[in-house]
């Protein structure tokens, strides 16, 4: 047996599923339509997207939807809603105005900005777990699940592969990264993810860290950005504010056993400085962090080296 490797670009991302299996590509082939379903789920830029028939009815009447999108959106909004918390997906109608990570990426004005904010509020998601039905309160709300959706579809993924029996995977959502037991293909060892550099190209590590049946997951401002008039703009937003978030962090990484509780933390965490950023993980159970200045400078939570 070796390690059969499906590539897919889709979430807007590139995603890699690498599997050592005596049969992979059956499988793998089950992991690609499973991509598409939760592509066609989740996404906020797919017009004809399940997520994307909520939107369109914000201010109008709530939605009956699939019992997963329920799920992601209620677990969403429980950490939207949380004190402290910058993860916010409600965001939708302020991404769209700014548009970052997009070819039609634009400084959004004052007066744009001013426009969307009272749209983004978390707590005007109405959800009825009894019917799994979705409200909008107010007319020009827009989910947004890109914070949630790739970790949500790699614990998926995940769990249909244990389920077919296998033992031995890397599943890559454009750089968050999941594992299944160990490295197979090379000796049994624990695989080595890599954590990028963000002031170099892709590829580059700073360092490299042992991972068995965890979740590897990294926000940083160097991914998607636009530069005006010298100035740069990175994808992360604030809420309160509009614009991207103040931040000494170029990125923070997530090690935890769920890709879903990664993508949350890193959201939830990034905009805080790095000294509570260490102090909330260490107090967190199965969550560790690295966090990389803009400086280059990296800071590890105690559970790192025993990783």
């Amino acid at each position: 047996m070796q390690l059969t490797n499906r590539r897919v670009r889709l979430m807007g991302t590139v995603i890699d599923v690498s599997i050592y299996h005596e049969e992979p590509e059956p499988l793998l082939d089950q992991v690609e339509a499973l991509l598409h379903t939760y592509n066609k789920r989740f996404s906020a830029n797919d017009d004809s997207s399940e997520l994307m028939k909520i939107n369109k009815a914000a201010g109008l009447h709530s939605v009956t939807v699939h019992p997963e999108l329920f799920e992601l959106i209620a677990l969403g909004k429980w950490h939207s809603c949380q004190p402290g918390s910058h993860l916010n997906i409600a965001i939708g109608p302020l991404i769209q105005t700014w548009r970052i990570g997009f070819s039609d990426a634009k400084v959004a004005q004052p007066q744009e900005i001013e426009s969307v904010l009272p749209l983004i509020n978390p707590h005007y998601i109405e959800l009825d777990s009894s019917t799994s039905t979705v409200l909008l309160k107010q007319k020009g709300m827009k989910i947004d699940l890109g914070c949630l959706a790739k970790g949500y579809s790699a614990d998926k993924v995940a769990q249909f592969l244990r389920k077919e029996g296998v033992t031995s995977a890397l599943i890559n959502l454009g750089g968050n990264i999941l594992t299944i037991g160990k490295n197979q293909a090379r000796g049994n060892q624990p695989w080595q993810i890599g954590i990028q550099d963000p002031a170099n190209p892709r590829g580059n590590h700073l360092m490299t860290i042992p991972v068995v049946n965890k979740s590897v997951v990294t926000s940083g401002i160097y991914e998607r950005h636009l530069t005006v008039d010298g100035k740069d703009y990175h994808h992360i937003f604030d809420s309160q504010t509009g614009y991207p978030v103040e931040t000494e962090l170029a990125s923070l990484t997530i090690i935890s056993d769920k890709s879903v509780d990664g993508e949350i933390w890193t959201t939830r965490l990034f905009g805080e400085r790095p000294a509570s950023i260490l102090w909330q993980v260490e107090s967190l159970e199965g969550i560790e962090a690295i966090l990389i200045d803009k400086e280059g400078h990296l800071s590890c939570s105690s559970g790192i080296p025993t990783l």
